[in-house]
């Protein structure tokens, strides 16, 4: 149980910058299709990308001798510093929604399903159920993000990061401490 709950609250934080991206394209008006395309396109790639992390996370491990735990703590601790630090950018909004944006910011936003992935072995050995989770997550707070774009004002998506930063922010500091 208490593992599935860290690869919920992963996932969930994982999400987060994801939905901010999506309150920000959902405010450009694209329509139903291209939204659900969106959506899958996030949740294929928060599947593929911690997977890819784990395999690099693995031999990291190996050849260097560091303990899982401790790595998973410091690459959410970083994630986290790095979603607060997005804050600080002026933020572009997409003009239009076409096909090579709709891989170009997936693939941006599943870069912290990548880093995560390196020490998800921590956390769980059904590796699987884990990214099946990731991804059921990101299509869902995408899909939801684009909807409420549209009406939603611009401070949500900011509080969503700052809320996804302080969750990577706390499990990173109790996998540090199991160091």
């Amino acid at each position: 149980m208490k593992e599935s709950l860290t690869i919920l609250t992963i996932a969930i934080a994982l999400s987060m910058d994801t939905f901010s991206l999506s309150l920000g394209i959902g405010t450009g008006n694209i329509s139903k299709k291209r939204c659900i395309l969106f959506s899958i396109i996030v949740g294929i790639m928060h599947f593929i990308m911690p997977l890819i992390g784990n395999l690099i996370g693995n031999k990291i491990v190996e050849i260097f001798m560091l303990k899982s735990n401790f790595l998973l703590g410091i690459i959410l601790i970083y994630l986290s510093v790095t979603m607060l630090m997005e804050l600080m950018k002026p933020e572009d909004k997409p003009k239009n929604m076409n096909i090579f944006n709709m891989f170009l910011f997936p693939l941006g936003v599943s870069i912290d399903s990548f880093s995560t992935g390196i020490g998800l072995s921590a956390i769980t050995s059904n590796m699987f159920i884990a990214v099946v989770i990731f991804s059921i997550t990101s299509f869902c707070f995408t899909y939801i993000g684009l909807l409420i774009g549209k009406y939603a004002n611009r401070l949500l998506g900011v509080y969503a990061t700052i809320f996804g930063a302080i969750l990577l922010i706390i499990i990173g500091v109790f996998h540090l401490c199991k160091y």
